[in-house]
């Protein structure tokens, strides 16, 4: 049986879906301002592959995950480019999207934008009033009324005192209470907004996320996923918007990952010391990226370093190379009363525990390397292909990767290699070897084989 962490109650919980046989699940997306960093890349990777495993388990999965272009840090982007917001917007949603698809994360069910659901904000904005939640300030904001919400800070299981006194709370002397945050920003010179009833403004950020998720999964959904950092306010005043509005239950499980650290300090813009993908691929394979982030369990932080992710490269390199004389051998249905599968699935059920999910797929190397069998492979390329690896041809892997400035390219590497079966040919065993070593220092392993000289970079 799957079993979860969830946040809300603060232990595993075995899951048990709303629907028999049917999950929807709700992630916070990104905000469209700029390139993804490492952090949007974890969030995006560890949802992918709990979307993965639930498919695997025989769940019909609806996921969706938002994205936000309508916000304050978009609209000073916007300014500062003198560019129009749709235009910025639209420019980074498109390279969001290439980073996802070179990092092998499926799309999402539905991926709702916040512009197009004003109109259902506006709707819930005005429940929210009617149950007394709601109230417009004097400075023409539509706050909600966060002591009139009982059970407020069940999620990061504080009382409404104790965040009082913990966050940073910006003074506004026209809210009722400094935690109470906006539903309804009132219009400003120069920004985009929409007409409402309380006069021409825009929604406040946590309001969308409780409007899209109603929308397209219902009043009351399964799992509802983001970063950690997430928990606390954001993730507080959806379950005290859509609870207050609809009067039931909104999510039943939470799930938050664990910080992407930099020299044991959070990755965060305002920091400094965040790394886009971009950044990252210009340097790294997007599936040694990928390993890299589920090398790790989604809840535990994840230490950046070039260092982590050399020993990435070589994981995945390792697991490559056991596939490298078996690239006719493709994924198929996994037999699940094998014990290394049975084991995989254990690890996977443990709250998706994918370094021991890995650790399996290692023992099956060593396995393959033994026995040198097909059926084995096949189990290998199908366990990892449930978290999104192992699918594309070993050789192709284990040769791909651009050199890095004055390294040496494929057809050298080719040439070199005829050059050295020419040498041994004539018996000139100095020049063979020499060669070898020019490679060897290249980066380039040579591997004689009885089909021939095989190669991979180092």
């Amino acid at each position: 049986m799957l079993k979860i962490y969830n946040t809300l109650t603060r232990d595993k919980q075995t899951f048990v879906p709303i629907t028999p046989g049917k999950v929807n699940m709700y992630v916070c997306g990104m905000t469209v301002y700029d390139f993804c960093h490492l952090g949007h890349a974890r969030v995006m990777v560890v949802f992918d592959v709990v979307r993965r495993w639930l498919r695997a388990s025989g769940y019909a999965v609806n996921y969706v995950r938002n994205i936000t272009d309508i916000d304050d840090k978009i609209i000073k982007r916007a300014q500062e480019n003198n560019e129009p917001m749709g235009a910025l917007t639209e420019r980074f949603i498109t390279a969001m999207d290439e980073d996802a698809a070179a990092l092998g994360i499926e799309k999402p069910d539905h991926e709702p934008r916040a512009t197009q659901y004003v109109q259902g904000m506006l709707d819930m904005i005005e429940v929210l009033r009617k149950n007394g939640l709601a109230y417009q300030a004097s400075d023409g904001d539509v706050n909600y009324a966060v002591r009139k919400f009982e059970g407020y800070g069940k999620l990061s299981g504080k009382s409404l005192d104790d965040l009082r006194a913990g966050e940073r709370v910006e003074v506004d002397m026209a809210k009722q209470d400094p935690l109470d945050f906006v539903l309804w920003k009132r219009a400003k010179a120069g920004e985009p907004s929409w007409p409402s009833p309380w006069g021409d403004g825009r929604p406040g950020w946590h309001i969308e996320c409780s409007v899209m998720s109603g929308s397209l999964l219902g009043k009351h959904f399964d799992i509802h996923g983001g970063g950690q950092d997430l928990q606390f306010p954001h993730h507080e005043n959806e379950i005290a918007q859509s609870e207050g509005a609809h009067q039931c239950t909104f999510v039943n499980t939470w799930m938050h990952n664990g910080f992407v650290r930099v020299d044991n300090e959070k990755m965060s813009k305002s920091l400094g010391n965040f790394f886009t993908v971009r950044e990252i691929l210009s340097k790294y394979d997007p599936e040694v990226v990928r390993f890299f982030i589920i090398r790790a369990q989604y809840r535990s932080p994840l230490n950046y370093s070039d260092q982590h992710l050399d020993d990435a490269k070589q994981g995945l390199t390792r697991l490559y190379t056991a596939l490298k004389d078996f690239d006719d051998v493709k994924a198929g249905a996994v037999d699940w009363a094998n014990p290394q599968a049975a084991k995989f699935r254990e690890a996977m059920d443990d709250d998706f525990n994918t370094p021991e999910a890995v650790a399996v797929l290692f023992e099956i190397v060593n396995e393959i390397n033994k026995l040198r069998s097909n059926e084995l492979a096949q189990l290998l390329r199908s366990l990892a292909g449930m978290l999104g690896l192992l699918q594309r041809d070993a050789n192709g892997f284990l040769q791909a990767g651009s050199p890095a400035v004055g390294g040496i390219s494929t057809v050298q590497i080719e040439a070199q290699i005829t050059a050295r079966a020419a040498a041994k040919k004539a018996k000139n065993y100095a020049e063979a070897d020499r060669i070898r070593k020019e490679l060897v220092d290249a980066g380039v392993v040579l591997e004689d084989t009885a089909k021939g000289t095989v190669w991979r970079r180092s």
